[in-house]
């Protein structure tokens, strides 16, 4: 198997996984965390959802957390974006990217944003004219594109109309979200080979959410498909609404860890990955997810047994 050389890991952490936490954090605790992500070196760091404050309380300080994060050059700072108002505070605060999102399930939609998705995608052409008319990226997430928990199975067909009319609108990039954790890894292997195919020149990304375990597994069939973006958050924060007491995202430490085991460059310092976890895990207060954070790298447990090994037996 040919694995590609470098891949790009997106932290959502702050935006996906802390929307899903009850704790709501301060501001000076989202800004630490993400500070502490763009010291690990990521490229790209979902910083927080410009939607409704009474939507979303957990991320109701968008402005405040924008303006006082460290940004670095050439470190892409995104939001999401519900629509066209959201789209104006987000630019306003100088985001690199905006996201707008869409179910594929037309009954997923209408509970989350109360739209079919052919009117979401109608509403969306004024946000994208401000986005370009602004120079900034825009970007869009397909949510339940492996699965609904109302519809079960979502036929190919709907997720390919959904990415070509993000394309029309002009995005980028579109990241296909597997919101409750359903997709396997022959139908994310089949899909992404349908929609690398159609769509050869689009950014395609995948968001794994590890509700059933399966989140690396589908990373490993992304991979296998050619798709080279994938969304972590870190040390798994977040949850799923249609799970109670599920997992949420895949760990983005697992993920790099993984990858990088696998002689896939990320550019993503991991030990400055895991502080940042285990400041994520005192802040949230809980104990989170990730497995890397609770067993430690590969390379330490090889570190850890030859030194007990060259200490000798122990005991009389």
């Amino acid at each position: 198997m040919r694995w590609p050389e470098r891949v790009t890991v997106r932290e959502v952490g702050p935006r996906d996984g802390l929307q899903a936490e009850e704790r709501v954090l301060s501001t000076d605790a989202k800004v630490r965390l993400i500070d502490a992500l763009t010291e690990a070196g990521f490229r790209r760091i979902e910083v927080t959802s410009f939607v409704h404050p009474g939507a979303i309380p957990q991320l109701a300080d968008a402005e405040a957390v924008m303006a006082r994060i460290r940004r670095r050059p050439g470190v892409v700072y995104s939001a999401l974006v519900p629509n066209l108002r959201g789209a104006e505070r987000a630019l306003a605060c100088g985001v690199d990217e905006v996201t707008l999102f869409v179910s594929a399930s037309e009954t997923h939609n209408r509970h989350n944003v109360r739209r079919s998705i052919a009117e979401s995608l109608a509403g969306f052409v004024p946000v994208a004219e401000r986005v370009a008319a602004a120079g900034v990226r825009l970007t869009g997430y397909v949510v339940t594109a492996f699965g609904c928990p109302y519809e079960g199975d979502v036929p190919e067909e709907r997720v390919e109309r959904i990415v070509a009319a993000y394309r029309d609108l002009g995005a980028v990039a579109v990241y296909l979200g597997d919101t409750t954790g359903m997709a396997n890894p022959a139908q994310v292997y089949r899909l992404c080979t349908r929609l690398r195919g159609r769509f050869p020149d689009l950014e395609l990304g995948l968001h794994f959410h590890n509700t059933r375990g399966a989140a690396l597994a589908n990373v490993v069939a992304g991979l296998q498909a050619g798709v080279t973006v994938y969304d972590g958050a870190v040390g798994g924060l977040g949850g799923c609404p249609y799970a109670p007491g599920a997992t949420g995202n895949v760990a983005t430490e697992d993920l790099v860890h993984m990858l990088e085991e696998m002689g896939i460059a990320t550019g993503v310092d991991l030990d400055r990955l895991l502080a940042a976890a285990r400041l994520a895990q005192e802040l949230i207060g809980r104990e989170l997810p990730g497995f890397v954070l609770k067993a430690g790298k590969r390379s330490d447990l090889v570190r850890a047994v030859r030194a007990r090994e060259a200490a000798g037996p122990q005991g009389g």
